[in-house]
């Protein structure tokens, strides 16, 4: 049987489905994430062949930089996932899965960018400008 895992927003207007494993989450404490989240954002991956959505009437994307988009909901502002330009695999905002996941943190990356209000002291590996897909692989 095929690993599946759902999620989506908090409105429920926007839903996906992915047929397949995960990888790992990795936490980004870059500019760009903890804005985009009010904090920094665990994020897990899949190929983008393996990601469905099931209801989008609300998805918005918006183009955070020359390299990626993110997709969010336009009703109640979640933030659900980014595609890197040219990419094959979509990062997903790891909270937006419907449990149990299965899933682990395994690294935190840009930590040079991190919040000054917070501390990162789990003991995971941390990288200071490492993208998500290096921290994962390493």
């Amino acid at each position: 049987m095929s690993e599946t895992h759902s999620g989506g927003c908090l409105c429920a207007g926007v839903q996906y489905v992915v047929t397949g494993p995960l990888r790992d989450v990795v936490n980004c404490h870059c500019g760009q994430c903890r804005r985009t989240h009010g904090h920094f954002a665990g994020y897990t991956e899949a190929p983008l062949a393996d990601f469905k959505l099931n209801s989008s009437d609300s998805l918005k994307w918006y183009q955070s930089s020359p390299q990626a988009r993110r997709g969010f909901c336009s009703i109640c502002g979640a933030s659900l996932f980014w595609v890197p330009e040219g990419g094959d695999h979509v990062w997903i905002a790891a909270g937006t899965l419907d449990p149990p996941t299965g899933l682990r943190t395994v690294a935190h990356t840009y930590v040079a960018d991190a919040g000054d209000y917070y501390t990162i002291a789990d003991g995971l590996k941390t990288y200071p400008g490492t993208h998500l897909t290096t921290a994962v692989d390493k």
